[in-house]
């Protein structure tokens, strides 16, 4: 079980080691480039398919309904058919000729003309030939008098120009339609990238405050104990080794299981007792179902040393700090209480609308959202207890999911 948490800090570890530079430098900072959207043959006769039969089904009920022709069904089909596949063999082309000039840009209208004008007469050219071709064969295999291909095609030019013109248009138009829409989720997949670096940039940056606030505060407490009890100067240093060794182990990582969080805080504890003596003492209530909850990383130190700091400090008599673990549903409660000197009223008012302690709030607020409370209270028995409830999510789970993913 140790070796899968330990490889858990690491993949989260490397999950969030890298800084908001490193990894958006060539997809994110650079100008994003226009995207070319390419149509699969099959979607275009696909399309050409359904358009034929709509066309064929309609001139069938035309003729059959306002006319004295002969109306069969099959020849009618065959002919519209033919007629819309012609589009989807030039279709290509024609979304070609957009991906090469197209209308995107302001200044790029006149050269996007220049192409698509000859375009339009080239294309419809070629139509008109093809679709005439495949009109005489039907007409020759159904055994119908033959007309001359060389009329029936300027006839066709013409007469449907105008319809032949609206549906390049109509392509050329669809084509950027196309290509706005897979820019536009190019753009919110990578706003919603930049955003998500930006929260881990935030967090590592909130969470690297913490540690030169802690060794600078221990440090001082080494100090001076050095001037009245060196044995226990040195054994503090030693202990601060142990924490400084598992703190650069963990850098970057936001979250990681509770007995993780518990062993740190058990060392620095220790650190603390040494200070204090028998005026200080720990109590851990901690239900074994939540050990293996992710909290965040380093969230209990501050919280038990501005319980030392102000309510034990403070206080002439020893000193309890009791650290609670509990699972309410799907979240898990953190609870650290004193019986220190407490806070007055309007002090745990101002505590519990966001001043103190604004490093561990933010972080809060960054990884869960609305997702949680942080609030402060004052105990029936005096002193301050300040309360975390979290989503809870289990460590199995969370390499479960990471093991998908690397899938």
């Amino acid at each position: 079980m140790q070796d899968i948490r330990d490889g858990f800090a690491r993949r989260l570890r490397d999950m969030h080691t890298e800084t908001l530079d490193e990894r958006s430098y060539d997809r994110d900072s650079r100008a994003m480039p226009r995207r070319d959207v390419y149509v699969r043959s099959r979607v275009i006769f696909g399309v050409a398919t359904a358009l034929g039969l709509f066309s064929g089904f309609q001139a069938y009920y035309y003729v059959s309904t306002f006319t004295e022709w002969p109306a069969s069904l099959p020849f009618l089909l065959a002919l519209n058919l033919g007629y819309w596949y012609s589009w989807a063999t030039l279709t290509p082309a024609i979304l070609y000729l957009a991906r090469k000039a197209p209308f995107l840009e302001r200044d790029s209208w006149k050269s996007a003309l220049a192409v698509h004008i000859p375009g339009v007469f080239v294309i419809t050219m070629l139509h008109v030939a093809l679709t005439v071709s495949s009109q005489t064969a039907i007409v020759w295999i159904v055994g119908q008098e033959e007309r001359s291909w060389l009329q029936e095609a300027q006839r066709m030019f013409f007469n449907n120009f105008d319809w032949e013109m609206m549906t390049y248009w109509a392509i050329v138009g669809l084509s950027h339609a196309l290509r706005y829409q897979s820019e536009a989720q190019d753009r919110a997949l990578r706003t919603s990238q930049l955003e998500t670096h930006l929260v881990e940039a935030r967090l590592q940056a909130l969470q690297r405050q913490l540690q030169p606030h802690f060794l600078f505060n221990t440090l001082h407490t080494i100090s001076a104990l050095m001037h009245r009890d060196v044995n226990a100067a040195d054994n503090m240093i030693a202990k601060l080794s142990d924490l400084l060794r598992i703190s650069l182990y963990n850098v970057g990582v936001q979250e990681v299981p509770l007995n993780q969080e518990l062993d740190f805080l058990s060392k620095y504890l220790e650190i603390e007792q040494t200070r204090f003596r028998d005026r200080l003492t720990v109590v851990f209530d901690v239900q074994p179902e939540t050990l293996d909850a992710l909290v965040p990383n380093l969230v209990l130190q501050p919280l038990v040393e501005n319980a030392i700091k102000h309510g034990i400090g403070p206080r002439a008599a020893p000193g309890q700090i009791e650290i609670r673990s509990r699972r309410l549903g799907s979240m898990i409660e953190l609870e650290i209480k004193d019986n220190g000197v407490g806070l007055s009223a309007a002090r745990l008012t101002d505590f519990n609308r966001g001043i103190g302690l604004g490093n561990t709030r933010s972080r809060l607020q960054h990884l869960y959202g609305l997702s949680h409370r942080f609030e402060f209270r004052q105990p029936p028995g005096g002193g301050l207890s300040v309360l975390i409830a979290i989503p809870l999510v289990e460590l199995s789970e969370a390499v479960e999911e990471i093991t998908e993913g690397v899938a």
